[in-house]
């Protein structure tokens, strides 16, 4: 392909990529219309779903006012665990089961996005849990046809849930993260209002920040979609397919704005204007990564949060232990980045010059480091865990890290270059300690 010769045709390659772009909605005071909006999509009956947490905040109760008001029917479903399981998964699905609903709306961060995607899937085509769920826990079986509406209205800005067909949870008896994707459970449209992010507590925005960042990157870095075996028809082409041209534009403003605005969210928490490109950051993110694919910190990060045992971080529910998705995902970054670079140096440098990295006279083999330390430095200055050793984690659980990483081919094999399980431990040994 002549736009990168990144995308330089591979033997048995793939010869084109699919652009699936989501339906959004974006500005302050966007909630009021989400009645409206459901009333457009034919909704009469709906169900939305939330966490308990969030279900006692502002944005549920001008949603369902919304929905009142439009002359719709709602019931709220607020047991979303936050990080959701396998087991929170089957509670949305017995839920919407039961309401015959037809229509899904979620407020919430990824967990109650995620949970309703499942939710709305399972209670549209019966399965076994393990039907849609991703190789190798489950089946990978296609979803059959389209689901019912879904309006999807993020409270957070880390996940882009809203903007994704991708719905991840905890599978309990694995003691690791897996997932459904399938473009079929892409939300039908994602409100996204940044008022929404003034109650998010510091430690929230931070982690959220990074996850953006990590979404994005991983995306730009991602293994070309023209070195992706091609599919059998065309109808059989991944959702995720490696990194494209149209990604790359949405990822690398994403960085951009994520470098110029996440210290100043943290340290001036009052401040909306730092706050919201954070949240248009997301969404841009969510936009690369859903078509794209996140690849090897994304891979580690299940495991890390699959294992923990007793960590407990300032700004989430202290009810269980939890080590937050975008704080899972950042904690590995570096170590990966100076690794994996090698295989797109070029790629690496302009992501480090996105997010702030002066990178004149910096030579492609130290593009990895350079990447590395810029994030380590800001991951510094906001507050973020030293690495997995901050966490709970120490040498004895690499192992058992490694095992359930690895285990993640579906993000494995998004990567620049081939990683194996003992690549995988000398990436978590590297993360245990930055500074």
């Amino acid at each position: 392909m002549t736009l990168d010769p990144y995308f330089q045709a591979a033997p048995g390659g793939d010869i084109a990529f699919t652009i699936e772009a989501p339906k959004l909605k974006f500005g302050i005071g966007a909630l009021a219309e989400v009645g409206e909006d459901a009333k457009a999509l034919g909704m009469t009956r709906i169900a939305l779903y939330t966490d308990p947490r969030v279900g006692r905040l502002e944005p549920v109760e001008n949603v369902v006012k919304a929905i009142r008001a439009a002359g719709l029917s709602v019931e709220v479903f607020d047991q979303v665990e936050v990080e959701p399981t396998d087991r929170s998964f089957k509670a949305g699905t017995k839920f919407a089961v039961e309401g015959k609903f037809d229509g899904f709306v979620s407020v919430g961060g990824g967990s109650a996005m995620d949970t309703a995607k499942a939710s709305n899937l399972y209670a549209t085509y019966p399965a076994e849990f393990l039907a849609y769920v991703n190789a190798p826990v489950g089946e990978a079986r296609r979803v059959p046809g389209p689901l019912r509406p879904h309006i999807a209205c993020p409270t957070t800005f880390g996940t882009a849930s809203e903007c994704t067909g991708i719905a991840i949870f905890d599978m309990l008896e694995m003691g690791a993260k897996t997932g459904i994707a399938h473009a079929a459970l892409r939300p039908s449209l994602g409100v996204l209002d940044p008022s929404v992010l003034m109650t998010l507590p510091v430690p929230v925005v931070a982690a959220n920040g990074f996850d953006v960042f990590s979404h994005a990157i991983e995306s730009l870095t991602a293994r070309p979609f023209s070195h992706r075996m091609a599919p059998a028809t065309p109808d059989k082409r991944p959702l995720l397919q490696g990194s494209n041209p149209y990604s790359d534009l949405a990822c690398t403003e994403a960085i951009r704005l994520v470098g110029e605005n996440i210290e100043r969210a943290v340290k001036e928490p009052n401040d909306l204007t730092a706050r919201e490109p954070l949240m248009f950051a997301g969404m841009l993110a969510g936009i690369g990564f859903g078509n794209a694919g996140c690849h090897v910190p994304h891979a580690m990060s299940y495991a890390v949060a699959g294992l923990v045992e007793d960590y407990r971080p300032e700004g989430w529910p202290a009810d269980h232990a939890i080590v937050p998705h975008g704080m899972s995902v950042i904690l590995n970054a570096p170590a990966v980045f100076r690794s994996v670079a090698s295989a797109c140096p070029d790629r690496h440098l302009r992501a480090a010059a996105a997010f702030g990295a002066d990178i004149r006279n910096v030579p492609e083999d130290r593009a990895g480091e350079l990447l590395a330390t810029h994030v380590i430095n800001l991951m510094r200055r906001t507050g973020v865990p030293n690495g997995l050793s901050a966490v709970g984690y120490g040498e004895a659980d690499l192992d058992a890290l490694s095992d359930r990483a690895f285990a993640q081919q579906r993000l494995l094999v998004n990567s620049p270059r081939p990683v194996s399980r003992d690549d995988l431990r000398g990436f978590f040994k590297d993360a245990m300690r930055y500074w």
